[in-house]
Parts: C-alpha cells; structure tokens; sequence
C-alpha cells in the first residue's frame, strides 16, 4: 500500500513529514517558501555545515527561505542519540534554530516518503542514493527541486543561487 501511495505523489506538498514528538506535518505548510532540505549528523565530518547552514537562515529566513533539517543514523551510526540530544548538540554547538525533524532512513527499504521524492526528482553521483549525511536539495517556491548538492558542497556556496530565487 505505502508504495502505491508514493507513485501518486506528484508534488512535495502532498507528503508528510514526522516531527520529533511523532506527529505528522505537511509538507504544505511550507509552500511559496524557498527550501533547503538536509540529511544531517551529530558526528559526521560534515557536521560544522551547521554553522554555515544556520547563517544562511538566519540571513534569509525572513525572506521566505527555510532550512528542514531531518537527523540520519545510517552512514557510520554518526546520528546516534533521541531528539533531546541531537536537539541539545546543535544547539549548544552550533546555535542552530531551524526546524529539525524526526531521525529518518534516507536509503533502502524505510526511506522516508519525502526522500524518495527528493531522490527521483533530482538523482546524484550514486544513482537515487543519497551518498552520505548532509546532501542537500534546494526546491523552488513552487515545490520544484533546482539543484541536489553533494555533501562535501558547503551551504556557502549554494547561497548565490538562493538569493536568485529569493
């Protein structure tokens, strides 16, 4: 039934995401913003991206640009820990204040609905898979996805094309 339900999905806006405490939220929530949307770890090599990815939303989040950061366990188990303290590590680490989302598979048979949308949209170097924590896709206002960054491209140098879409 879930995978008869994914083929119909023709649009961001018609999935749902899980936040922390488990509840569900729509993606429609964030229609007509500009979205950076992150597969995230608390011990990864890529981890200081937390500092750039927070500058950029503090920069332009009044702008209507919004970072959706979703915690992944399944490279290295470089996410490890609950909501509480992945929430406490940024936070602490990194001043973080976008939204974070509930701990996800971004690969294989549990992949969140919103990531085999991201993945079939815009595939990268390992086909559909996403290669490792802190790949990054940049969607339009309109739910289009422009562009899915490598995880060793620094949010820096994504800012230049959201500002054309700001």
């Amino acid at each position: 039934m879930k995978q008869a339900k994914e083929e119909n999905m023709t649009d961001i806006y018609d999935i749902e995401i899980q936040k922390q405490d488990g509840s569900q939220q729509k993606m429609s929530d964030y229609k007509g913003k500009i979205l950076l949307i992150v597969n995230t770890a608390t011990g990864c090599g890529f981890t200081p991206q937390y500092q750039e990815l927070q500058e950029l939303y503090e920069r332009y989040q009044k702008d209507g640009f919004e970072i959706l950061d979703f915690p992944c366990n399944q490279f290295g188990q470089q996410a490890p820990g609950d909501a509480a303290e992945i929430n406490s590590f940024c936070s602490l680490n990194y001043g973080t204040t976008f939204p974070r989302f509930a701990k996800i598979d971004v690969n294989g048979p549990h992949t969140a609905p919103l990531f085999d949308w991201l993945k079939k949209e815009k595939s990268g170097l390992l086909g559909e898979n996403i290669k490792w924590n802190f790949t990054k896709f940049l969607v339009s206002r309109d739910g289009t996805v422009i562009k899915r960054f490598s995880p060793q491209t620094s949010p820096q140098k994504i800012e230049e094309l959201i500002q054309k879409l700001l």
